[in-house]
């Protein structure tokens, strides 16, 4: 068969960006995929997908940002008689929508799923919904990097799946068992990391706090590579020896999901890890360690008022953040978050284009939508400011090259990516 593995964007780039991420999760489903079959992959942040290939089956994996892009693109292949399959966080969250433009949906990851739907295509028996079982880690394969037409500055490792923490927003941990944590086998991950060519990688992992031995035996493993990484970890990485095994293991900085400075916020959001009394000490320590930290936050929850915004700013800059994410509370179909406005009435749209953290889709509660939308961009275009830039840089340089170079690459993504989607001048 002649197999299309897709993902779709909202505005597709055909020049693309050597700094974007390759799609990992459609090298790990072609490495599912006997070899007999003849397989492409098409990453719509670097190609327009061809209609006219030829093709005997489409999977397209999303998430809900996109899922209306990938409804046109599924609807454009079906009208030709390619069979169609839908599969990602939007489908597994949305199945009977997803159905509605697919042949088929899996529900959950596709290792779980996969080979059955493979046999059925085979038998002309395909059913329009597959419910994955719980895959076991040591099944997750090694992607196939070598389906990629693009040459990537950066390289994408995934050590687990699942988080255990069910924050209220999150997607991660609230669809498909997503809130059973399982990693892969140590050897595996290793190995893996071992043969990626590239210097650079970033771990796509939620957190890699969650299990701090087994992430020690990994850094530990990862000193011999010469590589350097970047991953995502909890507020609960003060552990000195944690921090010195991934800074020799070449970890250039961590990405914290700090969320909020009001407590509040972080016990209405059921996120346990943080501590916002704790925020500055662990920030600290990751410099102490030579490691540069990009801290996200959130706002639209419950507690926050008019003030949360310029208290945000201010706390930014108390804990001197080499670089910073600002986000929209938005409620994903498929988590308590969303579940919970729904009942509420206060969903007021399900435009799922507007469901990229950048856009106001509910009311709040202490504030009207565009003072929502309006603080948040203030936050952003303030450190985003070329003041601001200039002297978080030279806090930056003080730990070293490699995290500074970073630091710098991240900020100029982040600061181009809001001034495209809020129109800054």
């Amino acid at each position: 068969m002649k197999i299309l593995l897709a993902r779709p964007q909202i505005n597709p780039d055909p020049h693309g960006s050597i700094l974007k991420l390759p799609p990992l999760t459609l090298l790990q489903i072609a490495a599912l995929i006997p070899k007999e079959h003849d397989i492409s992959i098409v990453d719509e942040s670097f190609e327009e997908i061809r209609f006219n290939e030829g093709y005997d089956i489409v999977f397209l994996s999303f998430r809900t940002i996109n899922a209306l892009r990938a409804y046109k693109i599924a609807d454009k292949f079906r009208e030709k008689g390619v069979t169609v399959v839908c599969g990602g966080y939007h489908p597994s969250a949305m199945p009977d929508e997803a159905k509605q433009h697919a042949d088929a949906v899996v529900i959950g990851e596709a290792e779980g799923a996969l080979p059955e739907l493979l046999t059925d295509l085979k038998n002309g028996k395909i059913k329009p919904f597959y419910n994955a079982k719980l895959v076991d880690p040591a099944l997750i394969p090694e992607p196939r990097r070598d389906l990629m037409k693009y040459r990537h500055l950066i390289e994408t490792v995934q050590v687990s799946r699942g988080c255990p923490h069910r924050c209220e927003f999150c997607s991660i941990s609230n669809i498909a068992n997503g809130h059973v944590y399982r990693v892969r086998p140590l050897g595996n991950v290793t190995e893996e990391i071992r043969k990626i060519k590239n210097k650079f990688i970033v771990f796509i992992d939620p957190s890699l706090t969650i299990n701090i031995n087994y992430t020690k035996k990994l850094f530990n493993n990862m000193r011999e590579f010469n590589k350097k990484f970047a991953c995502f970890g909890n507020v609960n990485v003060a552990d000195d020896e944690f921090l010195k095994l991934a800074s020799d293991a070449g970890c250039l900085g961590w990405s914290i999901g700090f969320e909020s400075i009001l407590q509040e916020s972080i016990d209405e959001a059921g996120k346990k890890a943080n501590r916002v009394k704790e925020y500055k000490k662990i920030v600290k320590k990751i410099h102490d360690y030579n490691m540069a930290v990009l801290g996200s936050f959130v706002f639209g929850f419950d507690s926050d008022t008019k003030d949360i915004f310029d208290a945000t700013i201010n706390a930014i800059y108390e804990l001197e953040l080499d670089t910073i994410g600002v986000n929209i509370l938005t409620p994903f179909p498929g988590t308590p978050l969303y579940d919970r406005l729904e009942r509420e009435g206060r969903i007021f749209t399900k435009d799922w284009s507007k469901y990229g953290m950048r856009d106001v889709v509910f009311k709040p509660k202490n504030m009207s939508p565009e003072e929502l939308l309006e603080g948040t961009k203030r936050v952003a275009k303030e450190f985003y400011s070329h003041k601001s830039l200039i002297r978080t840089a030279l806090n930056s340089i003080k730990l070293g090259f490699y995290p500074s170079v970073a630091v710098g690459l991240w900020r100029y993504g982040q600061r181009m990516d809001y001034k495209k989607r809020w129109n800054w001048i």
